[in-house]
């Protein structure tokens, strides 16, 4: 199998020094961020337990710490006829995070002679033999976890593509889960990952906000929005980019590239493979300076980097979306309600639009390009 690139230490230093401050306080938070960020190569760094130790006093001196990843993808397929079923519903749910546990902690050092009774609790919530298995799988999930909680364990359950385990889940299930969390305060902590506050996830999805508040009041302190690489991050991804490729770039190429991608993860790494598409030999570092918009066109303009384009815009909801749009077009907006000041302070955050003291534009220069073309 092959082995996992690790990054370094210093990788997202801001985002990942803000997370790690809090999971050394038990506390949870919320991940931010458009498609095409990066997401999949932070959450492989936040789960690498040198970067863990590096962060965590907690970790350095040998405290059972975990950060266990809840994918929705893995979620136990359902039939038609249980899908309609809150209890079965809730029950996928508790059994994924029982069996990540099973996976995490597993061989069961830390239970010493107790190891099979956690094993007698995996094997209960999976037990279709028992009429009341839907009904009471959070009592087993519960115990499983009581068992490594007690041996002074802190983990946290990190959930990934969150607005897909809201579609998936029942409102009763995320309520449970803030019940867990209250009695195990100071062991027991959640992270999120998606494009938009929980709230506005409930509110896309049709559930009244109010009744998922108790859940997502969690995380209203330690909102994180994931926006582009740093300079050191982004060079970081070149240099490797390069290596792999066997292809060597002057330096006003990628000066390019980090100011025509704003350097955000996907667009980078698109760019990147895109040059070769481009006209050669490439443009000189005078043309650069002249002309640096209507190469970022061009680079727009290759089927790979309009994918993450997409992947960008298909991440906004329809006020971010039209915002956009009016400032391409226009260079400024107008704010008619509470609404559009929301989204365009989250655009902000983003990194999606830059805004001096006269002026506003998209960025970055390639997405800039996308939507003047027209967005899909």
């Amino acid at each position: 199998m092959e082995n996992k690139r690790k990054q370094s230490l210093n990788f997202r230093q801001d985002e990942v020094g803000h997370i790690m401050s809090c999971w050394r306080a038990s506390l949870s938070c919320s991940m931010i961020g458009t498609g095409s960020v990066g997401k999949s190569n932070l959450i492989q760094h936040l789960m690498d337990a040198d970067v863990q130790s590096y962060f965590m006093q907690e970790v350095a001196q040998g405290k059972p710490f975990k950060s266990i990843n809840i994918d929705p993808n893995l979620l136990v397929p359902l039939s038609s006829t249980d899908s309609g079923s809150e209890p079965i519903r809730c029950w996928a749910g508790y059994e994924l995070m029982m069996h990540r546990l099973f996976l995490a902690f597993y061989p069961f050092d830390i239970l010493g002679d107790d190891a099979q009774q956690f094993y007698n609790a995996y094997t209960s919530l999976q037990d279709g033999t028992n009429p009341l298995y839907a009904q009471i799988g959070l009592r087993y999930f519960e115990l499983g976890l009581e068992m490594l909680l007690q041996r002074g364990a802190q983990i946290v359950f990190m959930f990934d593509e969150f607005e897909e385990l809201m579609k998936k889940l029942p409102v009763k299930f995320f309520l449970t889960l803030r019940g867990i969390r209250d009695r195990y305060k100071g062991q027991v902590a959640y992270m999120t990952f998606s494009r938009a506050p929980i709230p506005e996830i409930a509110d896309n999805l049709g559930i009244d906000p109010l009744e998922i508040e108790p859940f997502a009041e969690l995380f209203t302190d330690n909102l994180i929005y994931v926006g582009p690489y740093n300079d050191d991050d982004a060079r970081d991804m070149l240099a490797r980019l390069m290596k792999r490729s066997q292809k060597n770039y002057s330096e006003d190429i990628l000066q390019f590239l980090l100011w025509s991608t704003g350097c955000h993860a996907g667009l980078l790494r698109a760019s990147f493979n895109a040059l070769e598409l481009l006209p050669q030999p490439l443009p000189d570092r005078n043309t650069l300076m002249q002309n640096s918009t209507q190469v970022a066109r061009q680079l727009a303009g290759r089927s790979i980097v309009r994918t993450e384009c997409k992947g960008i815009w298909g991440s906004l909801n329809k006020i971010e979306k039209g915002l956009l749009t009016d400032v391409v077009r226009t260079g400024r907006f107008d704010v008619t309600d509470n609404a559009m000041q929301n989204a365009f302070q989250t655009l902000v955050k983003k990194k999606l639009v830059r805004l001096d003291q006269t002026t506003m534009s998209v960025e970055p220069a390639i997405l800039r390009a996308y939507i003047e073309a027209g967005a899909e």
